[in-house]
């Protein structure tokens, strides 16, 4: 089975490539949920010196005041025995370091791009990945040292940004504490020891380090700290024995350093009943082992977390769309698929599948009734125009049984008022469609991807529904028109006569311009047009759903077809030109998806293998 905290280091190192890591983020990710330890301590309290001895490399910068000024994640690789020891760079992806010096000038230099040759921090991790035979796999953050006060060329901010990026990371449940103290001070004023117990009061997470042990004043001892007497934590105390700054000048060997560590527990006699859980390589094996226990108890979780992340890229994913064909024929067959369910979009909304038909049956059932009732006929049927038209339409000799042309010239002057309220339909009808047509193509998820698309779909649409309005303006108009063409000869037969009311007919004749005879006429005509408008409040919506709503449905981007069955491949190309963002979004969903199947993979490989 693969060592699991080589798995962790690999997810890792993919989560962090893939900037899907949690240090300066709110937001749970794999890279949070993953266990690491972070190395806490004050400035000078021997931490690079500690990291050094688990490595067994010189690789650290070093100096006074502020050195590590970013964090620096540091994955160790255990690698076959013979084989040359190296270093990389997530930065550096390419480039292998085999001179740990040049690594250590690369952490400098990496931090000035970073923060500027000033004493700056920054909370951009550098990402270190260290592999050879000596090592044992294990994940190290080395933090800024804490510190009291600013010194000079540092804001005065800089203490409590420091305190800030160590919490951000120490804060993290799944985070282990690896506290370092230097025994020659007293334990109540660690600043170590201050900020874990803050986050970890119980200290179920933190790992008590004790430096300089061999620099403590002559008569005393760190055994109370080291058996857990002067302040306990659940893990035991480890104190280790750093080189002396004159063996970092001489160069000494870190095996040979590591050597003398071991003598120094073995030969004094405060810590040699200790000496078995003491020194440097003590605390690498057991941070290896404590963190391969934590991930195994972790998994549970992690699983969790990738199956819930995996489904929730995947959705984001298909919001997004595919990615554009290459081909011409891909292209057009893209296009053609997205028109389609644009198409199909917008017909349910006629169809009553989603909301919005109802408006255009609104139209049929109460506005065109209503503008019908409200038209006004007083003009047209008033004695004054009556007794002209009627007068008019006699010429020089007046009508011996009925006005007919008059009735003719009447009844055209008053059913040409319907017009208005039959093309405030047709108006109504179209602003209704378009209306429609927005919103189908907000809905259609595709054209959401492609934004030239979308404006030559919507266009294209847009100049369909003109054309069937104007269409659909002339047939209504025309049966407005036919109604004043040819009036209902079978109305005016079955009017009563005068002389079946028992009036002289001879009378009427000589005397036929009365008000009464007038007002008659009026009566009659108002009459016939009320018929009418009973006729067109029916045939009207029939004319206006032939020509507009059952084309719409049946042809609304025939149109753009033909002119897209013409277009060159660069024009179509155009088309689908997405939205940078977007492109580059999902290329970022797919390398994450990518990356959590496979942690999932082998993640839910190793559980069963348990």
């Amino acid at each position: 089975m693969e060592n699991l905290i080589s798995l962790v280091n690999k997810i890792q190192r993919a989560c962090t490539a893939l900037g899907d890591h949690g240090e300066s983020s709110a937001l749970p990710t794999l890279w949070d949920s993953l266990p690491a330890i972070a190395v806490v301590g004050g400035q000078s309290s021997g931490k690079s010196s500690v990291l050094e001895s688990v490595v067994g490399k010189d690789f650290l910068p070093r100096g006074s005041g502020i050195v590590t000024r970013r964090p620096l994640v540091l994955q160790l690789h255990k690698s076959d025995e013979g084989t040359r020891e190296y270093a990389e760079f997530l930065h550096l992806p390419r480039k292998r370091f085999t001179d740990f010096a040049a690594v250590r000038k690369e952490i400098q230099d990496e931090t000035d791009r970073e923060t500027g040759r000033s004493k700056q921090i920054s909370t951009v991790p550098i990402h270190l990945s260290i592999y050879s035979p000596n090592v044992v796999n294990l994940t190290l953050i080395d933090l800024p040292g804490l510190t009291k006060v600013a010194v000079d060329g540092q804001p005065e901010s800089i203490v409590h940004d420091i305190e800030n990026m160590v919490r951000s990371y120490i804060e993290k449940p799944n985070c282990i504490i690896l506290a370092i103290s230097p025994a020659n001070q007293d334990i109540a004023t660690s600043d170590a020891i201050k900020i874990s117990r803050e986050v970890d009061p119980t200290g179920e997470r933190t790992i008590g380090v004790l430096t300089k042990i061999d620099l403590m004043d002559k008569g005393t001892d760190a055994v109370d700290m080291l058996e857990g007497r002067a302040y306990r934590l659940k893990f035991p105390w480890i104190g280790v024995v750093n080189r002396s700054q004159a063996d970092i000048n001489k160069n000494v060997d870190m095996i040979a350093a590591r050597r003398r560590e071991r003598e120094y527990f073995n030969s004094t006699p405060e810590y040699k009943h200790l000496a078995n859980r003491m020194g440097s390589e003590h605390l690498a094996k057991m941070l290896s082992k404590h963190l391969e226990t934590v991930i195994k108890s972790k998994i549970p979780g992690i699983q969790s977390l990738i199956s819930k992340t995996i489904n929730e890229i995947e959705t984001e994913l298909s919001r997004l769309g595919k990615p554009v064909a290459a081909d011409a024929g891909g292209k057009l067959y893209a296009i053609m698929e997205i028109c389609r369910s644009f198409d199909q979009i917008f017909k349910d909304h006629l169809d009553g599948v989603r909301p919005g038909g109802d408006k255009i049956y609104n139209v049929f059932d109460n506005q065109l009734p209503a503008a019908l009732k409200r038209l006004q006929f007083d003009k047209q049927l008033s004695m004054e125009n009556i007794r002209k038209l009627i007068t008019e339409a006699d010429g020089y000799q007046p009508h011996l049984i009925a006005p007919e042309q008059g009735y003719r010239r009447l009844i055209e002057s008053t059913l040409v008022t319907i017009r208005g309220p039959a093309e405030a339909a047709v108006d109504a009808v179209h602003s209704l469609l378009k209306d429609l047509v927005h919103k189908a193509v907000s809905e259609t998820l595709d054209l959401k991807q492609y934004p030239g698309l979308r404006a030559e779909v919507g266009a294209a649409a847009i100049d369909s529904l003109d054309r069937m309005r104007d269409e659909s303006k002339r047939a209504t108009l025309q049966l407005v028109d036919m109604e004043s063409g040819y009036l209902t000869v079978d109305f005016f037969r079955k009017l009563p006569q005068d002389v079946d009311k028992g009036g002289n007919p001879t009378h009427s004749i000589f005397d036929r311009y009365n008000d009464s005879y007038l007002r008659r006429i009026g009566t009659t005509i108002l009459s016939y047009v009320n018929m009418v408008c009973a006729t067109l409040r029916h045939s009207i919506p029939k004319s206006i759903v032939y020509c507009q709503v059952r084309e719409a449905k049946r042809s609304l981007l025939d149109q753009f077809f033909i002119e897209l069955g013409k277009m060159e491949t660069k024009r179509l190309s155009s088309l689908l030109n997405e939205d940078p963002a977007i492109m580059e979004r999902r290329s970022g969903l797919a390398k994450r998806l990518e990356l959590y199947r496979s942690a999932q993979a082998e993640i839910d490989a190793v559980a069963w293998s348990k």
